[in-house]
């Protein structure tokens, strides 16, 4: 129940992502043991320090313990994610502008690769940009956005060449006891100043027919907020 709670409020949330309020926080939650401690998000912050956004999220357990388990192909197969939905525009990841919910998502999923350039990268932990959209289809209530057959959109340098919207940048993660960090340049994501921000810890899965939606948000172990609605704000580390 909790969990079809949790993916009903990921989906109505969804019509709050601009009109987060203003206050300058992380986001805070209270331990829930309905969820799998590794999932389980008590904090999530996206901070500047210097010359890096530092995203990081903090949960009841041990951070990056629990990984899916292998399904031995492709379709079929599943993600797990720890993800920071923020209220930034698609156009400043490197996209075409207003294609949805942009967000950061720290995955793991050991059936296939999807590193930039051809790398191997189903063995660790390893950050995404995504851009996200609502479709019914997804038990979760969302998918990562599809690329039509024959498009040709405008995708970052370091696009992995799958037919979604998700770019694969190397940038610095650590696991650390209970909290994952990634560090990304300012000069990358200038415009993460001031944004609102949410966290989220899911699960995805590829579609068993490799047809659109191709990569679904098939289950929501928790939303920091409780209700998607990116109350937390960037500001500088303190």
């Amino acid at each position: 129940m909790f969990r079809a709670f949790i993916a009903g409020t990921l989906v109505a949330g969804t019509a709050l992502l601009c009109h987060a309020p203003a206050n300058a926080h992380p986001v805070k939650a209270e331990p829930n043991q309905a969820v799998q401690a590794s999932f389980d998000i008590i904090e999530t912050k996206i901070t500047t320090k210097g010359d890096t956004a530092v995203f990081s999220t903090r949960v009841r357990g041990e951070a990056g313990k629990d990984k899916p388990d292998a399904a031995g192909k492709f379709e079929g197969s599943s993600v797990y994610a720890y993800v920071w939905p923020t209220s930034l525009d698609s156009g400043e990841i490197g996209f075409d502008q207003k294609q949805g919910i942009v967000a950061l998502a720290v995955t793991f999923h050991p059936d296939f690769d999807d590193a930039a350039s051809g790398g191997k990268n189903r063995h660790i932990w390893h950050p995404h940009w995504v851009v996200l959209a609502k479709d019914k289809a997804c038990g979760g209530g969302l998918k990562v956005v599809d690329i039509p057959a024959g498009a040709k959109p405008k995708v970052p340098k370091t696009w992995p060449g799958v037919p979604l919207l998700i770019d694969s940048p190397e940038y610095p993660t650590t696991f650390t006891g209970d909290t994952v960090n990634v560090e990304i340049p300012l000069s990358l994501i200038g415009a993460i100043k001031g944004a609102s921000f949410d966290g989220v810890a899911a699960g995805l899965k590829v579609n068993g027919n490799l047809h659109a939606p191709l990569l679904c948000v098939d289950n929501v172990f928790k939303v920091a907020s409780g209700s998607l609605s990116l109350p937390g704000k960037v500001e500088p580390a303190k």
